[in-house]
């Protein structure tokens, strides 16, 4: 990120705060500028503060936990992960989510709700106010902002099932007080979405000056990711080609890239979450902060351990004698990845979640690293901890704060959607097959045992990843290793549970898990997903603030 961009963007931060009021859809938040407040030299601190709104962290530590922008906690709804934490019954709110149990009194309903209708709020206002200013180039700073605000509605629309739609045009608390959630259909919010990046991706430049502003091929690729939510097969194949054809972008040389600040806005970046540890650390990711590996000495701080990888998960990273996964869930989860496993594995796994006996950025991760090891396991997620030695990890702070960005979209996600696109349009199997073998690839040229820090040991298991051939490559068989690698490529990354949604297979998928796992973990044994409970209800204090709007 450009320097003077940078500042602005840690400093706008107080100037630019939303307090909490009793419509969250109110578009004339109160601690905003207005435009008879403004000049066009704040354009900058306009453009900063609606950027820095993607952090979701508004108006409290807790509440960025609980709505988090990495969505971690929807991982938890899924089989790739559990709540951690020091026991079942703290944060319990999360384990009801884990079980299943929906409830509209839930904080991440809520927390997720306010994020996200703040960070529109933010982005209508800024848009109204530079409208008044007219800047030279107004186009491609609205291009930038609806390129925000479509983010923030592609979140809600896939956590809740009916939501408001306001846009700039509706910037009055009157308008906003009257905002139905069933104003418009689940279609026509995609399609506003969809308006939003296609103009977007109309008037933004090819590359921006300030390192960590939006281009056009980020939203191309949003736009990919729009098209395949919606199985628009064909528009997701034209839209990853134009961002694989941009040649901007590449697959990291290492898994571990994506851990390390040196690689922030490098290579697969297209979609990133800035953060930072300037500004006595407003600007760290909060949301992600408690999940924390405990660590012995605390070498990450004194870490709270949630979000914990599960064995399920685990389990996908076996492989075969030729290196490539059991795409079958019984055939994966028959033999448990634990301490003294000494089958094939994908080394992804240990660039991904933690395991007795394995290093851990370099450390050796023993059982004390596990805060509640009997309900949890020993499995943190690795993916936002930086080296603990790095310069830019907070020295001092209570947990591994850093200013490692969050990829929101990466380059692997977009060659991934273009090969489900062929897939699932049966135009281009075998394109397909080589987009999935290129990120297999990648996985397969991580096993350095020198490339620092260490998290792999070439002496303690035994890493194996093949591509997969020409021979038996249908359809079928094709959909089931293209869904397995976006599990394998992108765990703990919170997208598997709307992986599982989309696919149409979260409650099947969800209750095999529950019946399997709680051999491991007997609290799952009270678990159980049903159709009617894969969307979050509209929060209930938002019910009661609607005047039976809602």
């Amino acid at each position: 990120m450009n320097t003077k961009f940078k500042f602005i963007y840690l400093i706008v931060i107080g100037l630019m705060s939303l307090t909490s009021c009793s419509n969250m859809l109110d578009k004339e938040p109160y601690g905003q500028f207005t435009v008879n407040q403004m000049d066009t030299t704040n354009v900058e601190s306009l453009m900063a503060a609606a950027y820095a709104g993607l952090q979701c962290h508004f108006f409290g530590n807790n509440e960025a936990f609980d709505g988090p922008a990495s969505n971690w906690v929807f991982d938890v709804r899924s089989d790739d992960a559990y709540k951690g934490g020091g026991s079942l019954t703290m944060e319990a709110y999360l384990t009801q989510l884990e079980l299943g149990n929906v409830t509209s009194d839930n904080p991440v309903a809520l927390n997720k709700w306010r994020n996200d209708y703040y960070g529109i709020a933010r982005v209508n206002n800024t848009i109204n106010i530079l409208k008044g200013l007219k800047p030279t180039n107004l186009n491609e700073l609205i291009g930038e902002l609806r390129l925000i605000r479509g983010h923030f509605y592609f979140d809600l629309i896939r956590i809740f099932y009916n939501i408001p739609y306001i846009d700039e045009n509706s910037n009055s608390a009157v308008d906003a007080s009257k905002a139905s959630p069933t104003q418009f259909t689940r279609d026509q919010i995609y399609d506003k979405i969809d308006s939003d990046f296609t103009y977007a991706y109309n008037n933004l430049p090819a590359t921006q000056v300030e390192v960590g502003r939006f281009n056009k091929y980020a939203a191309a690729a949003y736009l990919c990711k729009l098209d395949v939510q919606r199985d628009n097969w064909p528009d997701a194949i034209t839209w990853a080609n134009i961002v694989i054809g941009s040649n901007k972008y590449s697959l990291y040389n290492n898994y571990l890239d994506m851990s390390k600040i040196a690689y922030n806005n490098q290579n697969e970046a297209i979609f990133t979450i800035q953060y930072s540890t300037s500004n006595n650390n407003s600007q760290i990711d909060w949301g992600d902060l408690l999940n924390t590996t405990y660590s012995v000495g605390s070498l990450f701080g004194n870490g709270d351990d949630f979000y914990i990888g599960s064995q399920n998960l685990a389990n996908a990273y076996r492989t075969d004698s030729v290196g490539l996964p059991y795409l079958n869930g019984t055939d994966f989860n028959s033999v448990n990845d634990t301490v003294g496993y000494k089958g094939n594995v994908d080394p992804r796994l240990d660039f991904t979640l933690g395991r007795i006996g394995m290093p851990f950025r370099g450390y050796p991760f023993t059982m004390g690293w596990c805060r509640d090891y009997a309900d949890y396991g020993d499995h943190p997620n690795k993916k936002r901890m930086i080296d603990p030695n790095s310069p830019d990890m907070v020295q001092g702070f209570p947990w591994g704060a850093s200013s490692l960005g969050f990829n929101v979209i990466r380059y692997a996600d977009v060659l991934l959607w273009k090969a489900e696109a062929e897939i699932e349009s049966n135009t281009n199997l075998d394109d397909a097959r080589q987009l999935i073998n290129q990120v297999r690839e990648k996985a397969a040229r991580s096993i350095d045992p020198l490339y620092t820090p260490v998290d792999i040991d070439v002496t303690k298991a035994n890493y194996k990843v093949g591509l997969y051939p020409a021979a038996g490559w249908t359809q079928s068989y094709a959909r089931e290793a293209l869904r397995m690698e976006r599990r394998l490529e992108f765990a703990m990354e919170g997208e598997r549970w709307f992986d599982l949604v989309r696919w149409g297979v979260a409650t099947t998928v969800m209750n095999t898990y529950y019946a399997q796992e709680k051999t491991l973990r007997p609290w799952l044994s009270t678990a159980s997903l049903s159709s009617n409970s894969i969307y979050l209800p509209i929060p209930i204090s938002e019910v009661d603030n609607s005047g039976g709007i809602y």
